[in-house]
């Protein structure tokens, strides 16, 4: 459903986001450089309302039936151990543990029972499910009756494990609705939109998306660069939050899923301007084309409901692929703690030996979609001289780097820390790397130097990447160096499989061995 966001802040917040004092005093948010924002009263306190991420419908649809064919075969083979003897040949029984679990998911979905609608249904879905389990076993039967005598039917099996799966289904279902009533009040399961473009424009598609019976998107707020009278302060009850510089920097706070861009397509220009401002979020990005009536194919839109819209960019590594990519670091960076803990140790002894401080070394740098970590690495510069912020790159012979600190940096060593970073979620395994705040290239911050800088922030920074397996790997003292970089980053970002992940991860040890640009 479409929600009048900024009409609820004052009303609907609850109190354990607001209490006491500070309910209409929310934390001043910081954009990306770590300065207060400039954004509007209105535009930050509807920021606050979505810092927690949406739960995508499409993993969370993959869950509910993978979870169902789970239940199935483990009541199923807990059954067939624990409970009725069964005498059917182990080839028969594997076959129909297999088709149950089949059957099951799909008469499931026959009977609407993934549907947002009756996920959130209590005895209306039970009856749903207990229907469609008994008719997962009527098919189940009639399989069994097609290779096998009548009497040889392991009908105190069949019992058992119809009851047993009825009840683990049913208890799974009521968990869930519980979780998904929660998560819709809270407008999790919802795609969280900013339009892009206000007046009648805005007006129109809002009014489209509110006849749609089953609407997913939450329209959080409008940004245009237009003045008032051209672009009035509130549409259809949804408010002008500011323009769209200020639209950047309200991505880099709230959790925003879509820009939905109501300019005429007709208006090449404005929307190109547009783009050039935008695209370096990760976001999709798409354009209204109800007004334009034209006809478009599947293929080149999206629809929801019947309102289409242009897809002009699309958010990098979604869904499933964000499961696998995550899963991916937490396996091989687990698997590389393990195997490098001796290597660490030693290190960690050396630079304790080598000169007085800590042996890790904190510093701020830009993380995914420019939210600020802290990354750790081995020491290798004196403790007294630390350049917290990067201000002056390390060069060759640099006096700042200690004796072991030249070894470290020289084999990357230093960098084995960022592990942890992995485990704690804030870094990749593989990604662009991590750039610190004042880090320049002759003289110049390297968001000055390269257009669309943080564009390489729409993933998560890795420990290595695309751009060090291709030799810019060390100093960027040139501008060249560091726009080399970034157009290694952002290939990487349009091109991201977990086999390139892989292939940059086998790739790394052999690149290390080219020492030449690394100080």
């Amino acid at each position: 459903m479409v929600k009048h966001r900024f009409e609820l802040i004052d009303s609907s917040l609850a109190p354990d986001d607001l209490s006491g004092s500070d309910r209409h005093k929310p934390d001043t948010p910081q954009n990306e450089t770590g300065t207060d924002s400039n954004l509007s009263k209105d535009a930050l306190e509807i920021a606050a309302t979505l810092r927690t991420n949406t739960i995508s419908k499409t993993v969370l649809d993959g869950f509910l039936r993978s979870a169902d064919a789970g239940i199935i075969l483990l009541t199923g083979i807990i059954t067939s151990l624990y409970g009725a003897s069964i005498n059917v040949p182990p080839l028969w029984q594997v076959v129909a543990l297999l088709e149950a679990a089949m059957v099951g998911v799909m008469l499931f979905q026959t009977a609407d029972l993934y549907q947002a609608s009756t996920l959130q249904k209590g005895f209306s879905q039970l009856m749903r499910l207990v229907s469609a389990w008994a008719l997962v076993f009527a098919a189940l039967i009639t399989s069994l009756l097609l290779i096998l005598p009548s009497a040889e039917i392991p009908q105190a099996f069949l019992i058992s494990w119809f009851v047993s799966g009825a009840v683990a289904l049913s208890l799974f279902r009521m968990i869930m609705r519980s979780l998904i009533v929660r998560w819709t009040r809270a407008g999790r399961l919802n795609r969280r939109a900013v339009l892009v473009g206000g007046g009648q424009a805005a007006a129109d598609l809002i009014a489209e998306l509110e006849r749609q019976p089953y609407n997913p998107i939450e329209i959080c707020g409008i940004f245009d660069d237009r003045d008032n009278d051209r672009s009035p302060p509130s549409v259809s009850g949804y408010q002008k939050l500011g323009n769209i510089s200020d639209l950047v920097e309200f991505a880099r706070i709230a959790q925003i899923d879509m820009l939905l861009v109501t300019i005429p397509i007709r208006a090449e220009k404005r929307i190109i301007q547009l783009l050039e401002k935008l695209w370096i979020l990760p976001v999709d990005i798409r354009l209204s084309a109800h007004t334009d009536k034209l006809r478009f194919r599947q293929r080149a839109s999206s629809f929801v409901g019947s309102v289409p819209f242009v897809d002009v960019m699309e958010k990098p590594i979604t869904d499933w692929d964000t499961i696998t990519k995550r899963a991916f670091d937490l396996f091989f960076a687990s698997l590389s703690l393990i195997i490098l803990s001796p290597i660490m140790l030693f290190t960690a002894l050396l630079i304790k030996l080598d000169s007085p401080g800590p042996v890790i070394f904190r510093q701020k740098r830009y993380g995914f979609n420019n939210e600020l970590i802290d990354v750790f690495k081995f020491r290798s510069m004196y403790h007294d001289m630390a350049d917290t912020n990067a201000s002056k790159l390390v060069t060759k012979g640099d006096p700042r780097v200690t004796r072991i600190g030249r070894i470290i940096r020289k084999t990357s060593l230093d960098e084995l820390p960022q592990l942890l970073n992995v485990l704690m979620g804030q870094l990749s395994l593989v990604g662009p790397r991590p750039h610190a705040l004042s880090a320049k290239a002759e003289d110049r911050l390297y968001e000055n130097v390269v257009d669309g800088y943080f564009a390489r922030h729409k993933v998560k920074p890795g420990i290595t990447g695309w751009a060090q397996i291709k030799g810019w790997r060390g100093e960027t003292d040139t501008e060249d160096k560091i726009q080399k970089r970034v157009e290694c980053d952002i290939y990487y970002i349009e091109n991201w499989s977990v086999f390139f992940d892989l292939y940059i991860l086998i790739k790394t040890p052999f690149c290390l061995l080219e020492t030449e640009n690394a100080y």
